[in-house]
C-alpha cells in the first residue's frame, strides 16, 4: 500500500471560500466526494473520511469538500439545487491540485441528484449516484414508495393484524399513511425526477446508480423511474442503511467505486 498524505485546502467559489479536503494518491484517476443534505464532508460516522484514506492507501487520490454555508466553507447553504459552481470548483481544484487526468464522481441522496444535474459543469467522466433524491416532501411522513413497502411487509405478519384488532395501532397514523399512498401526485410526476432522467439522457458519461434495498429514499426513486427508461447501470444492495454504514455495506460500496475507478 502507499502511504498517502492527507491535506486540507481552501479554495474560491463565487465569492465564498470552500474548505476542502485532499488525500493524495500516486495515481492519475481521482475520486471527487460531494455530500448529501446539510452533511460534512467527513460524512456520516466519518465513513466518507476512511473510505477516502482506504482508496488513497492503494493509490487513488480523493477529494471531498463543505459546500457553501456547511461546515468550514463560508457562504449561505442555499441548498443542493444551487450547488453547481460548488461542485465546479471542487473539480477544478481537485485537478489541479492532484494532477487528475480523469475524474469519477460519488455521491449520496441529494447529493447523487446535483451530480447527476451538474456533472457537466465539472468536467467529470464517470458517475456513481447512490440513493438518489427525486421527491420534495411537504409533511413529516417518508415517501409514499416507502409506506407501500412497510404497510407490504406489515400485512404479512398476523401479528400486527392482531395489534390493529386490540387497538395497538394508531388509526391516525395509519389514515395518513394511506392517504400518503393515495394521493394525486406520485413521485413519477415529479418535477425533479423529470430534471433528474433528462439530465442523463444521451449523455455519454458513464453512470452506475447504487441503490440501499430498503432505504426509504432509495425505495421513493425505484418508484419514481419505474415507468421510464434510465441510462444507467442500476446496482442494488440489501440493506437499509441509507449512509451504506454498515461493514459489509461498506465494502460493497468500495468495491463499486474501485470498479468504476478502474
Amino acid at each position: 500500500m502507499d502511504r498517502h498524505l492527507r491535506r486540507l485546502i481552501a479554495f474560491p467559489c463565487a465569492g465564498d471560500t470552500l474548505v476542502g479536503t485532499l488525500d493524495e494518491g500516486s495515481g492519475n484517476t481521482g475520486l471527487l466526494i460531494v455530500s448529501g443534505g446539510n452533511e460534512v464532508r467527513m460524512g456520516a460516522h466519518r465513513g466518507m473520511a476512511s473510505l477516502a484514506a482506504r482508496l488513497a492507501a492503494t493509490g487513488t487520490p480523493v477529494f471531498r469538500y463543505d459546500r457553501r454555508g456547511v461546515g468550514d466553507s463560508t457562504g449561505e447553504n442555499h441548498g443542493f439545487l444551487e450547488s453547481a459552481p460548488d461542485i465546479a470548483a471542487a473539480a477544478a481544484t481537485f485537478a489541479a491540485e492532484a494532477g487528475i487526468r480523469r475524474l469519477v464522481a460519488f455521491g449520496n441522496c441529494d447529493a447523487a441528484t446535483a451530480l447527476a444535474l451538474f456533472h457537466g459543469v465539472a468536467g467529470i467522466d464517470a458517475l456513481v449516484l447512490a440513493n438518489p433524491w427525486v421527491v420534495g416532501s411537504g409533511d413529516d411522513l417518508p415517501p409514499a414508495a416507502a409506506i407501500r413497502a412497510r404497510y407490504a411487509e406489515r400485512l404479512r405478519d398476523p401479528r400486527q393484524w392482531a395489534r390493529l384488532v386490540s387497538g395497538g395501532i394508531n388509526l391516525r397514523k395509519l389514515y395518513s399513511g394511506l392517504s400518503k399512498i393515495f394521493a394525486n401526485q406520485s413521485e413519477a410526476d415529479s418535477a425533479l425526477t423529470q430534471r433528474f432522467v433528462e439530465a442523463l439522457d444521451g449523455i455519454a458519461t458513464p453512470v452506475t446508480i447504487l441503490l440501499a434495498s430498503r432505504d426509504a429514499t432509495a425505495l421513493a426513486f425505484m418508484d419514481a423511474i419505474r415507468a421510464v427508461k434510465i441510462r444507467a447501470v442500476i446496482q442494488t444492495l440489501d440493506t437499509a442503511s441509507h449512509s451504506f454504514a454498515r461493514e459489509a455495506d461498506q465494502a460493497a460500496l468500495e468495491s463499486i467505486l474501485r470498479g468504476v475507478l478502474a
